[in-house]
């Protein structure tokens, strides 16, 4: 897909990989449609795009909620006059052990809030935004492009019960999407980031980082910009559809 004078949503674009993306996009020539739930953040984001000579636009919308989900689609299709991509970036984490012993006793276990939250967002949002954009899509008749951003969790990975469900998940609806969308012109696929310099690994305390950091073979944290770039292939490239880019340093969990 040529991006110049495309129209592209991403969610959780406020910050971090999600505002990468955008800019890195833009930088292409697409014009941005900006999603997240923190309007200061998305202001931000939208002046940067702004700045890069395309035109944004921000919304505020809860991803895991189906009818703030439907009226967001419809809502970017309708300013823009088309919608011609979708990145499904929103993402949390509510690490728990699923069972939890001290002393030979059970003291926790992952709670329903815990599975519900993570589910809710990173799953059931990814549903929601990837069968809303497709309608539009398909409505508009010029084809488009999905791409769902997994995690290296999606091999599962300890304390993550929640979150590595979701991230193998999201990859499992765009192999399904590739085959079900192609009649439509529409192509998708993922990318599945590794230890990435985000908000919250940054905040990380150093002997914590450096022991995450250990097994990966090229020893250092991936940059937002580097999970930008696997996202723009996956644009670039016309005969991409239904697979997923690694982009881990190496790491396998």
């Amino acid at each position: 897909m040529q991006l110049k004078n495309k129209v592209v949503a991403i969610t959780g674009a406020g910050q971090g990989i999600g505002r990468s993306i955008a800019e890195m996009l833009a930088a292409e020539g697409a014009n941005i449609a900006l999603i997240d739930l923190k309007a200061e953040a998305l202001a931000a984001a939208q002046d940067a795009c702004e700045k890069l000579g395309v035109k944004a636009r921000s919304y505020t919308a809860n991803v895991a909620d189906e009818a703030a989900v439907d009226a967001t689609m419809a809502a970017i299709a309708k300013d823009f006059g088309r919608l011609d991509g979708l990145v499904n970036n929103a993402g949390i984490t509510k690490d728990a052990m699923l069972i939890k012993v001290k002393d030979g006793e059970i003291v926790s276990r992952m709670s329903m809030e815990q599975w519900n939250a993570v589910i809710g967002v990173n799953l059931t949002g990814v549903f929601l935004c990837g069968r809303a954009a497709a309608e539009q899509m398909i409505r508009l008749g010029n084809g488009g492009v999905i791409v769902n951003i997994s995690s290296i969790s999606r091999a599962g990975n300890a304390g993550q019960t929640n979150y590595s469900a979701t991230k193998a998940g999201v990859i499992a609806m765009a192999t399904a999407w590739a085959t079900e969308l192609a009649r439509y012109g529409i192509r998708t696929g993922s990318v599945a980031p590794g230890f990435t310099r985000t908000e919250i690994l940054a905040a990380m305390k150093p002997e914590v980082l450096e022991k995450a950091l250990a097994p990966v073979p090229l020893k250092r944290l991936g940059l937002p910009e580097e999970i930008a770039k696997a996202v723009r292939f996956i644009f670039d490239n016309d005969y991409f559809s239904g697979r997923c880019i690694d982009v881990d340093g190496g790491l396998r969990l």
